[in-house]
């Protein structure tokens, strides 16, 4: 069901022109009589986890410090300020990946995960900015936040987070359960617990163009073919060994210059780096996995479903599933297409699918990529 309260009475489009990226958005009640989707026992239990990110801030006697975990023991709940952050808890709570999928009025590519944050009373992460942008759902108990658009970024020096030499806040807000606060990147805040609180982050993909390039140009090293091998028959006797030749720099420089890279490049470059699941992110594959034949009986009466952590992408001719690409059939494209954008696919639509695309469904049913749905919707 849609939430219609969830920007405040604005539709997506309303929202994307004239708050993305521009200005910050307070929504009181985005989630009218919220609930969390999990005890702070339960976070806990997560936190402990190897496969699951997380960190501890601590500010006790005016020191700053941070730990990452897994974490076997934590403060005390009584004792403040602390705070306990746990990074992509959607990959491993249901709630938490429906909540999730409420903002998919953002691209896939850009949507990355759902953060929680416990705090103890007073407990926070300082004054700071994020590169991406963010909604802040307030989940349990009460934050404070003040934030301020200052052009001044810098940072205090020698500290192990990243927080603002000079903050300055210009509005302050305080978030009960269900409200939600919207920042654009580089906005300035500093949200502090208001007794023991937790606080939902659902953060975006923005990541830097020098990262990009770097890895484009690792992904192009596959691809490039350059026949032959330098060679300098016309050679003439050197004056001055050490000097590297003109017509050496020159005869490579132009053999270089003839590596080229097409838009289909960088669409299937993307296509794999956006999909490709973090290193922490580990697929279970099924006890005892069916046949073909029999996986396909079970699909075309339950339905197919991606697995929460299954990154699924498509453009053009190409289709993307958790770091790997595949060119498919303009009839094949239709079904996956319909899978990456409703993260399922009726029993209806499988039993119309090509035998292709059954192989590559019992596959990705294999490594854990896709799960049987429950039933038949």
């Amino acid at each position: 069901m849609k939430n219609t309260s969830l920007l405040g009475g604005l539709s997506p489009q309303q929202f994307l022109r004239d708050y993305w990226h521009k200005k910050p958005l307070l929504i009181r009640q985005a989630f009218p009589g919220f609930t969390p989707i999990m005890t702070r026992e339960e976070l806990c239990e997560l936190a402990a986890r190897d496969d699951v990110e997380s960190r501890l801030i601590s500010h006790f006697g005016a020191h700053w410090a941070m730990r990452k975990g897994p974490f076997d023991t934590l403060p005390s709940f009584r004792k403040k300020p602390w705070t306990m952050l746990v990074q992509g808890v959607n990959l491993h709570n249901d709630a938490a990946d429906a909540l999730m999928q409420q903002f998919r009025f953002i691209p896939d590519a850009r949507l990355d995960d759902l953060m929680i944050s416990y705090a103890t009373d007073t407990g926070g992460v300082g004054p700071h900015f994020d590169s991406y942008d963010v909604f802040l759902l307030q989940a349990h108990g009460q934050r404070r936040w003040r934030i301020g658009a200052q052009k001044d970024l810098s940072l205090v020096e020698g500290m192990p987070l990243k927080i603002l030499k000079n903050f300055q806040a210009e509005q302050e807000f305080v978030l009960e359960p269900g409200d939600m606060l919207y920042l654009p990147p580089h906005y300035a805040h500093d949200g502090i617990a208001v007794g023991e609180c937790m606080t939902y982050s659902v953060g975006f993909r923005a990541p830097a163009y020098q990262e990009l390039g770097e890895a484009f140009l690792q992904f192009m090293a596959d691809s490039i073919e350059l026949p032959g091998r330098y060679a300098d028959p016309d050679l003439a006797p050197s004056k001055h060994p050490a000097e590297i030749s003109n017509v050496m720099l020159h005869r490579v420089a132009e053999e270089i210059a003839k590596i080229r890279f097409h838009e289909s490049d960088i669409a299937i470059f993307l296509g794999e780096y956006l999909s490709e699941p973090k290193p922490n992110v580990f697929f279970e594959s099924p006890t005892r996995p069916l046949s073909l034949h029999r996986f396909a009986q079970a699909a075309s009466k339950r339905g197919v479903c991606l697995s929460r952590k299954t990154r699924m992408l498509y453009r053009g001719k190409y289709v993307f599933i958790n770091g790997e690409s595949f060119t498919v059939r303009r009839e094949d494209k239709i079904a996956l297409a319909s899978l990456a954008n409703a993260r399922k696919l009726s029993n209806t639509e499988v039993a119309g699918v090509s035998q292709d695309v059954l192989e590559a469904l019992h596959t990705w049913y294999e490594d854990g990529w896709i799960e049987l749905g429950q039933n038949n919707n």
